[in-house]
């Protein structure tokens, strides 16, 4: 069953005035960051309540994105039970593009696509999840 929506991904040309926009500007609140390299995070994890973020992906210039003009990344949907719901989308015919892993922030997911070709990430949070601490 899908619970809700967990997060919107966007790409930004600056980092800083999004973070100002969102954060000082909006009120939400810095939540982390991750990435490979602590100096250069390629995600930055915005709180809007308890359980919905907005990530927002710096436009690196040595970074290509899938879709380079579209700063729409994907749809990501929180569920309660992943392993059940990626079964059942299998039974309908639903190609999985990714199977289920554990990602860097310590939650399930798995990755789907919608008749346009959009991303659609579904996420079961773990219980070490970076969100919820």
């Amino acid at each position: 069953m899908i619970k809700g929506l967990a997060h919107l991904a966007l790409v930004v040309t600056d980092i800083d005035k999004s973070l100002d926009f969102y954060v000082n500007k909006l009120g939400f609140k810095k939540k982390f960051t991750l990435g490979d390299n602590p100096d250069k995070p390629w995600i930055y994890y915005i709180q809007i309540n308890e359980n919905q973020f907005i990530e927002l992906f710096p436009a690196y210039k040595d970074i290509k994105w899938n879709h380079d003009a579209a700063p729409y990344r994907h749809l990501c949907l929180e569920v309660d039970d992943i392993h059940s719901l990626v079964s059942d989308l299998q039974a309908k015919g639903l190609v999985i593009d990714q199977p289920i892993t554990m990602g860097l922030d310590n939650n399930y997911q798995s990755w789907i696509h919608d008749p346009d070709g959009n991303p659609i990430e579904l996420m079961e949070y773990g219980k070490d999840s970076l969100q919820l601490k």
